[in-house]
């Protein structure tokens, strides 16, 4: 009897094996046709022109230092300072003027030679046919640089699938407070 148990148990734990191996498991990835998008859905090239109103002075800025190392102050192009902000995206240069978005995000001075920041945002729109989608932008800002670009690297609603890029010129800046308004040009394929 025990012969045969060994064998049943041996026999058991082949056949489990064998099952493991051939059957079908769940799939990590597929590559599913762009159909699944939707109908008719055909990759379009938008091009959108704003304002971006940084403000870090006076009683409601909408940008803020987050986070200093002991270091930042002391070094010329504040290395290691961190930002939050907020900033509403404008359709023309003056503050008054439409709100289309928000440009919401984070950055910090990440170059000890030169004023560069690394510059992760999401431009989140109010406005129109982009109302309640955004744009993911995540790159180096060379803020002295007359025009810097960044890469869009995603998006949500109708910008899913986003890919791009983004211009920024900075039109003032006021040294003494930190305010900046800054001119984007955003170029982005999108469904």
């Amino acid at each position: 009897m025990a012969k045969n148990s060994k064998s049943l148990l041996i026999s058991l734990t082949i056949l489990f094996f064998i099952t493991m191996v051939t059957s079908k498991s769940p799939n990590f990835s597929q590559n599913p046709s762009l159909q699944a998008l939707g109908p008719n859905k055909q990759e379009k090239l938008s091009h959108l022109h704003f304002y971006f109103h940084d403000i870090v002075s006076g009683p409601n800025p909408t940008a803020i230092w987050a986070a200093q190392t002991p270091t930042s102050k002391k070094s010329p192009t504040l290395f290691g300072s961190i930002a939050m902000f907020d900033d509403p995206l404008t359709v023309g240069p003056e503050r008054s003027s439409k709100l289309v978005g928000r440009a919401q995000g984070i950055y910090g001075s990440a170059s000890q030679s030169a004023d560069a920041l690394l510059m992760t945002m999401n431009l989140a729109f109010v406005e129109g046919k982009f109302n309640g989608s955004s744009l993911s932008v995540f790159g180096r800002n060379a803020v002295v640089e007359a025009v810097r670009e960044m890469p869009i690297v995603g998006g949500s609603g109708v910008f899913r699938f986003a890919r791009g890029y983004v211009q920024a010129r900075t039109l003032k800046f006021n040294a003494t407070s930190g305010d900046a308004l800054v001119e984007y040009d955003v170029f982005v394929f999108h469904y």
